[in-house]
């Protein structure tokens, strides 16, 4: 790829601006490259990006200046043994935070930039019973316990992800509407950031989205251009990728398949509408039909994990009315995922959270349901699959946003501070 001069309007604070766009843009090609690759040397650098060697050592100096590439050894290539110095991503004093709110609990999933865990945890809360106020003091005090645990680590907090079981609005930062939450309108971003006392900025997103995404780069069906993600929580939203990009629709509400209507003689849902997908498949309405005494809104919410621990030890003793209810989760989530075949024609329906507990006994019903009902039958070629990252698919997701951001602009890192909530809408 040559080397792209920029072009601007006469004028030098046009041009200034130029110049440092296309040095930040320069600057996440190479990090790209070394996240990809691992280390090389600065003329295969300038050999695979198409950049001027000049230039490459130019960029080199600023990241090892912002302390984001490291010089790992030196390199001889040819007949005469020429020595070349190899550089690596580095990043481990660059702390990045994903954090998550659902309807039970607040999960937190902190990391360096090269991608050690730091800190990972997940605390029960009852999101739907507290309101919005009580729920964002306790992801504030939760976030602000993940950010000491990555300063002591040694690694500043570059930003923190926010996963949301709702539709977001990206560019605000913004909580339109979480039925299952109560929550509309809400400014989640700037309420967070006042509660963690400022620093690193605060970036939300849907909590499928970023679970789905976890899942295209690193989970079960990672680089699968074609597939569709499912939350199985108490609501159930999807992540969509097309082509190997997230879709996101017109306005960034795409998604939100728990709430097609497949029984208009159903039971009424968070939502306010009858006969919801996450009425027949959701976390709650099983928990409902399995074992009703424990039904939600009949108590404090325990962690959805202990939920299903309940379930599966049902389903290990023989309990009829839990295997019961288990089956017939798995033909709705047949039907449904029928729908989302004749829709986007995906090669896989990943099951995340509590369908991925229980996916030994919800995936053959699901399948055969699937295959009954599906327009293309077997030419479909879809398979459901059990994501291996639990319920810590969409913190997980927070936390590459933040890291993405990192990527696509360096010099938040380092020398010049990090300033703004960028949205990682275009992506």
């Amino acid at each position: 790829m040559a080397q792209r001069r920029p072009v601007a309007p006469a004028g030098g604070g046009a041009q200034a601006v130029g110049h440092a766009s296309l040095r930040r843009a320069n600057l996440a090609l190479v990090l790209r490259h070394l996240r990809e690759e691992g280390s090389c040397s600065r003329s295969d650098i300038a050999d695979a990006t198409g950049l001027h060697r000049a230039t490459v050592s130019n960029l080199m100096a600023e990241l090892l200046s912002r302390g984001l590439v490291r010089e790992v050894g030196i390199e001889h290539v040819g007949a005469v043994g020429r020595p070349r110095r190899a550089v690596a991503l580095d990043g481990s004093h660059v702390g990045v935070l994903g954090t998550e709110i659902n309807v039970d609990y607040v999960a937190v999933h902190g990391t360096d930039l090269a991608g050690r865990v730091l800190v990972e945890r997940r605390v029960g809360f009852d999101a739907m019973g507290m309101g919005p106020d009580r729920s964002l003091k306790e992801l504030g005090r939760v976030a602000k316990e993940a950010l000491d645990d990555l300063t002591a680590a040694g690694a500043v907090p570059a930003g923190i992800g926010v996963a949301v079981p709702g539709l977001v609005d990206v560019a605000r930062g913004a909580v339109s509407f979480a039925p299952n939450l109560g929550w509309r309108d809400l400014p989640l971003a700037d309420r967070l950031q006042a509660e963690i006392g400022g620093g690193a900025p605060v970036m939300v997103d849907n909590d499928a989205n970023l679970a789905a995404l976890a899942e295209y780069t690193g989970g079960v069906a990672a680089g699968t251009p074609d597939m569709v993600y499912l939350t199985g929580e108490v609501g159930v939203g999807g992540g969509i990728i097309v082509a190997g990009a997230l879709l996101r629709g017109a306005d960034g509400f795409s998604g939100e398949v728990g709430h097609m209507p497949v029984d208009p003689t159903g039971s009424r849902c968070g939502c306010g509408r009858v006969g919801c997908w996450e009425t027949k498949v959701g976390l709650a309405a099983l928990v409902g039909s399995a074992t009703p005494e424990r039904a939600y809104g009949l108590g404090p919410a325990p962690d959805p994990e202990e939920r299903v621990v309940e379930i599966a030890r049902g389903l290990a003793l023989g309990d009829a009315r839990v295997m019961a209810a288990v089956a017939e989760v798995g033909r709705w989530l047949g039907l449904g995922g029928s729908i989302l075949v004749n829709l986007f024609n995906p090669r896989a329906i990943v099951l995340g959270g509590y369908f991925a507990t229980l996916a030994e006994r919800l995936i053959p019903p699901a399948q055969a349901e699937l295959e009954r009902l599906v327009i293309a039958g077997p030419a479909a070629r879809c398979r459901f699959l059990a994501s291996g990252l639990g319920f810590g698919a969409a913190s997980r997701g927070a936390a590459s946003m933040v890291v993405e951001q990192v990527i696509n602009d360096p010099t938040t890192i380092g020398s010049t501070p990090i300033a703004s909530t960028t949205s990682l809408a275009g992506r």
